[in-house]
């Protein structure tokens, strides 16, 4: 078991070094020294708030877990052109305190801030029940003289759980954050909240599964166009102990966390990410080995970005015409602009159909069934993961079916009273529909012919269909159709489609079968 764990990581390592090791160049600031440095947030566009001891300090995951460690200040640092951080001071002397302080986050306005504490207010420092002092969550506003003020617990803090690592939406309308509250996965997960117009936070939301893990999740962020990045050692494509990962958050969804590979993780912690979205560069924090001291920080450059997996849903309805007849068993493709086509599927028995997409893509929807006009429809899809397009199809009967070798007019049965030759309503509907298509292709030439089943006499049955056809033509010319574009007769029984001949037992539907007026064309020429 040890040796396929082993042989697992050396396999994700040389992925990981395979397919991130250009992406990203790395190097050790010079402010890192003995202590641990870590934890850093952008303040404004040109310096950065980290955290540091006042004195020699251990991994940030024991500051967490609750031990009493030595205590950490906010200090702050000027953004240099090859990104060392320069003039270095303590951030504020209102925000820090006797206790830790890191891991903070602004709002654009720089006028809101919201911090990780040790749970310390209002000279009270409080313990849970096992006389553990906890990390909890506070916000705190900046006065007009430039002090920072109104201190303030997080509404959904507790003196029996933590809460941290604070991130703010490209909105600012999203709180992200830390926790280990009653209903995480793991140890520590991710949570969100919602920050109302007034300022008041709403109830926390645990981001899902999808996000956490038995493990811990940790040191949240949100870039520019908000992609979430976060530290785990939950998940099994780790390199070793916390690795950062990223997902894009959407509207109504959020990708798979993907890892963002060596050199920003190693086999040690690695957390804290950051990065600019405009620039691309940023900085991450790692105990790695080759360090300077417990947790060092580090100053990155992206040189090729992540590409995020997005995919949305396309359904839809295949139906007839302008009713609302769905179509079932209509082939349905999908093919890019380039008429490559991706996939296809029929029509379920309610007309449906269903493709998975890519996002920012341009497709073809297109539907084929035989005796029916082909259609289709072209749309480009958004950058959103996971919605759902709803586009519907219409498909048009053709005006012509090929059947037994010959092009026929394609309408409905037509059909007569018995032993009956005068048009009844139901078959004037269809007939003029032939009027309308010989009107629409003046040059076609049509031979008309009306059949009757086996049953009966053979010559009645051709009288029968004589009197069928006859008046069906007159019918027809009468509508203003010339003479001389249709002809028309009657074949009895002589051209069954079936074996139900005389003296064969056939069920009414095979009879019915026979029974039947058609319309060959006999100049397809003339339709094209």
């Amino acid at each position: 078991m040890m040796l396929n764990k082993i042989s697992l990581l050396v396999v994700l390592l040389v992925a990981f070094t395979a397919n991130s090791q250009e992406r990203y160049t790395i190097k050790n600031l010079d402010i890192n020294n003995s202590y641990s440095n870590f934890g850093t947030t952008f303040y404004g566009d040109g310096k950065v708030v980290y955290a540091s001891p006042k004195k020699k300090s251990y991994i940030i995951r024991n500051v967490w877990e609750g031990n009493n460690q030595p205590f950490l200040d906010l200090y702050i640092g000027d953004i240099s052109e090859d990104g060392e951080l320069k003039n270095v001071e303590k951030f504020s002397n209102k925000l820090n305190t006797r206790y830790h302080e890191a891991d903070v986050a602004f709002t654009k306005d720089k006028k809101t801030v919201y911090f990780s504490r040790n749970n310390y207010l209002d000279d009270k420092f409080k313990m849970d029940s096992t006389g553990i002092n906890l990390i909890q969550l506070y916000r705190a506003q900046i006065s007009d003289i430039g002090e920072w003020i109104n201190v303030e617990a997080m509404p959904f803090n507790s003196d029996q759980y933590q809460t941290g690592h604070p991130a703010l939406s490209s909105d600012e309308k999203t709180l992200y954050f830390i926790s280990d509250m009653p209903g995480t996965y793991g140890k520590t997960d991710v949570f969100k909240a919602s920050i109302n117009n007034d300022g008041t936070i709403g109830m926390p939301l645990n981001l899902g599964s999808k996000i956490n893990t038995l493990g811990r999740e940790m040191f949240a962020s949100i870039s520019g166009n908000d992609e979430l990045y976060f530290s785990s050692d939950g998940r099994i494509d780790g390199l070793g102990g916390l690795d950062v990962y990223v997902s894009k958050i959407y509207e109504n969804s959020i990708t798979e966390p993907q890892n963002l590979g060596t050199p920003i993780n190693s086999v040690k912690d690695d957390f804290a990410y950051i990065i600019n979205s405009e620039t691309r560069r940023g900085y991450f924090s790692s105990n790695r080995n080759g360090g300077k001291g417990d947790d060092d920080i580090y100053f990155f450059k992206e040189l090729i970005p992540v590409k995020f997996s997005c995919n949305q849903i396309v359904e839809g309805v295949i139906s007839v015409g302008s009713s609302n007849t769905k179509l079932s068993n209509v082939l349905v493709e999908i093919s890019n602009l380039n008429g490559e086509i991706i996939s296809s599927v029929f029509s379920d028995k309610d007309g449906k159909f269903e493709f998975k997409v890519d996002c920012e893509k341009e497709y073809k929807i297109s539907g084929s069934k035989e005796n029916f006009n082909n259609n289709f429809i072209e749309f480009k899809t958004t950058d959103e993961n996971g919605i759902k397009l709803v586009l519907d199809l219409k498909l048009k009967q053709s005006d012509f079916i090929s059947k037994r070798g010959a092009l026929l007019v394609n309408i409905n049965p037509i059909y007569f009273d018995l032993d009956k030759s005068n048009i009844r309503k139901d078959a004037a509907i269809e007939l003029e529909k032939v009027v309308n298509i010989m009107k629409k292709y003046p040059n076609l030439k049509i031979d008309l012919g009306s059949h009757t089943d086996s049953r009966a006499a053979d010559l009645y049955n051709l009288q029968l269909s004589q009197r069928r056809a006859k008046s069906t033509l007159n019918w027809i010319i009468n509508k203003g159709i010339a003479a001389e574009s249709i002809t028309g007769q009657g074949y009895g029984e002589t051209k069954l489609i079936n074996n139900c001949a005389n003296n064969v037992k056939c069920s009414e539907v095979d009879h019915q079968l026979n029974r039947r007026t058609e319309f060959v064309i006999l100049n397809p020429e003339a339709i094209k």
